[in-house]
């Protein structure tokens, strides 16, 4: 029963996308303003609502919690993928800049990992 998992971000991303594009006229603001946030809090709202508790309970609760755990993680890459364009856009500074941030992030990896493992040993 994952269509109603898909009805119901559909519903919410729809929802959302108009507000996102109100806001944008509002603002005066040739964009989406939040349309994409709006419509994951409506998810969330919906998927735990009274209202809705008929359509998620049972075999159709797994479809709307596969689609509220692919939401955050598609929108997620979304907006890198936006982030990208308009970098590359901004002239070399603005890519170099990202390269660099993104290669520092990597390297605290090993970093903060040993930290994180130092202070579980030291609980038990």
């Amino acid at each position: 029963m994952i269509v109603y998992g898909v009805a119901l971000l559909s519903g919410c991303l729809i929802l959302g996308m108009l507000i996102g594009e109100a806001f944008g006229v509002a603002l005066n603001v040739e964009a989406n303003v939040g349309g994409v946030g709006i419509a994951m809090l409506f998810l969330v709202f919906a998927s735990n609502s009274q209202k809705f508790k008929s359509l998620t309970e049972g075999a159709a609760s797994d479809g709307i919690k596969f689609w509220s755990a692919m939401y955050i993680p598609i929108v997620v890459a979304m907006a890198a993928r936006q982030d990208v364009a308009g970098a590359t856009e901004g002239g070399l500074l603005a890519v170099v800049a990202g390269t660099a941030a993104v290669a520092v992030s990597f390297a605290l990896v090993p970093i903060l990992s040993k930290v994180g493992n130092s202070t579980s040993t030291k609980d038990n």
